[in-house]
């Protein structure tokens, strides 16, 4: 990321003015207190991707307040996602004080009243963005601000994942691609916020309908690749496999059928075309990635109540009946 700021050539003494005014100015109007008699330099580097700011912090301890004169004063609502890099944070909103260790992070939402305390020298990457980007219910936020998020085991650590390797890259991508990877950012945070409060069911998956979208299209992209799996399709995806398995079940499918009726209804669709014709029946089956012919004629047959030399033979005498008649 570029350097948008540092305080290092600045004086010990105007650090503290001038910090404060570049945090206020990178993310929302806050208080920010330097817990240093010389504060130690501070610096802040900012890319944007889509309408998600992302920026990386790393100074000396400090308390950073976001007070409701400064909400009155500044009637937009952000939320702001912070990945704790090294150091500690304190962080209070909603009635509830959690600590965010290296690795894990939290949510602040800048519409109430919030606070922070970085005790010692650290590091974080933020992630800020407007309210109405995520597509949560306003009780389940609220009920998880101020929450630690560990970012070792579960869905928790896919979206840290996600997030990390977002920032890393974040430089290089192009504006369309930016775009893409914030939203699909903001739907897997989005989707643990769901799972965390117990909304994951079929009347209540918004967001699950959007990320079965990313996933079916996945799947459609790499038909022809025998290897494809739950698995793959999860770690491409930044998801678990439990959760892809739950995405289908939520439309009373499993991963596996899938992948093969569509399959299926490709090898149907190149069996009556030339090349399907010139390559033969198992070298179409090999091209959508069926491995074995005799599985692939089962299957197929199974499927549409003919062998794939019927259909051919079907489609064939179809083809010419219709010639004839025309």
């Amino acid at each position: 990321m570029p350097i948008a700021l540092s305080t290092a050539p600045l004086s010990a003494s105007d650090r503290s003015e001038r910090w404060h005014e570049v945090v206020s100015r990178t993310f929302v109007p806050l208080d920010v207190r330097l817990l240093e008699t010389e504060p130690s330099p501070g610096v802040i580097s900012s890319e944007q991707l889509g309408l998600v700011q992302v920026s990386l912090v790393r100074a000396g301890p400090q308390t950073v307040t976001r007070s409701r004169r400064l909400i009155a004063r500044d009637d937009q609502e952000f939320l702001i996602l912070s990945l704790q890099h090294s150091g500690t944070a304190i962080k209070e909103q909603d009635g509830r004080e959690s600590v965010i260790n290296p690795g894990e992070f939290s949510i602040s939402d800048s519409s109430r009243p919030f606070r922070k305390k970085l005790g010692g020298e650290f590091s974080f990457t933020s992630f800020h963005f407007p309210r109405e980007e995520l597509q949560v219910r306003e009780e389940d936020l609220r009920a998880l601000t101020a929450t630690t998020f560990t970012g070792r085991t579960g869905s928790a650590a896919v979206v840290a994942a996600y997030f990390a390797r977002m920032a890393q890259e974040a430089r290089g991508f192009g504006d369309s691609v930016g775009r893409q990877f914030a939203t699909t950012g903001l739907d897997l945070l989005a989707l643990l916020i769901d799972e965390r409060r117990g909304r994951f069911t079929p009347q209540a998956a918004e967001t699950a309908a959007a990320a079965a979208v990313r996933v079916k299209d996945h799947i459609i992209r790499n038909l022809p690749d025998p290897g494809l799996s739950p698995a793959t399709i999860a770690a491409a995806n930044f998801m678990s496999v439990r959760y892809v398995h739950k995405l289908f079940q939520l439309e009373g499918e499993t991963v596996g059928r899938w992948i093969q009726a569509r399959r299926l209804e490709r090898c149907r669709r190149d069996l009556l075309r030339s090349k399907g014709r010139d390559l033969g029946v198992a070298a179409v089956a090999r091209r959508w990635g069926f491995v074995s012919p005799s599985h692939f004629g089962r299957v197929f047959r199974a499927a549409y109540g003919m062998t794939p030399r019927e259909w051919q033979a079907h489609g064939l005498g179809t083809e010419g009946a219709t010639g004839t008649k025309g």
